[in-house]
């Protein structure tokens, strides 16, 4: 930068030039250090222009910078979103999912429960109608062999007593 080498050519002149006796001044050539001023009003416009455009540019960089991070920001909330949202959803499945399975075993339960009770009054009702058939028909059977078995163990009884009575008369010779 042509300025700082001027101003450095000053600070040279400054060093190097005599001092005032009893004073903190010192002399200097005033057409020389004129001419070192002029330059640097000459070459400020173009240093200044290139710190303005150094200034701009830092921040252009900044914005830029700026823009991206906070896109960076959005798009990382948004994905947090997307994400917890797809959790909330999977727990709600699976909370959805133990509901369903508790309640199709409760169906079932209660379904073999409704099967055991029909088979239980069906088989019931067999039992009542077998009972019912053993008496009407059997029964009656059983007591009109038991009738006839009487009657024939009877005539057996009859029989033999007289037989016996026959071996008597036999025996006695009567």
């Amino acid at each position: 930068m042509k300025v700082l080498d001027l101003l450095e050519e000053i600070e040279e002149i400054c060093d190097t030039a005599p001092g005032v006796p009893l004073t903190n001044r010192i002399m200097v050539d005033k057409p020389e250090i004129q001419e070192i001023v002029d330059d640097i009003r000459k070459a400020l416009p173009d240093e200044i222009q290139q710190a303005q455009f150094i200034k701009d540019e830092r921040e252009r960089i900044l914005n830029d910078a700026k823009e991206e991070y906070e896109t960076i920001i959005k798009d990382a909330e948004q994905r947090a979103e997307i994400l917890v949202d797809q959790n909330q959803i999977t727990q709600l499945a699976k909370q959805r999912a133990k509901e369903l399975e508790e309640s199709a075993a409760q169906g079932a339960k209660q379904l073999k429960m409704s099967t055991y009770d029909y088979i239980d009054k069906v088989l019931f009702d067999f039992q009542e109608k077998l009972e019912y058939l053993d008496q009407q028909y059997f029964g009656e059977m059983f007591n009109h062999l038991r009738v006839t078995f009487d009657g024939v163990a009877d005539r057996l009884t009859e029989n033999r007593t007289e037989i016996k009575e026959l071996a008597y008369k036999t025996q006695m010779d009567e």
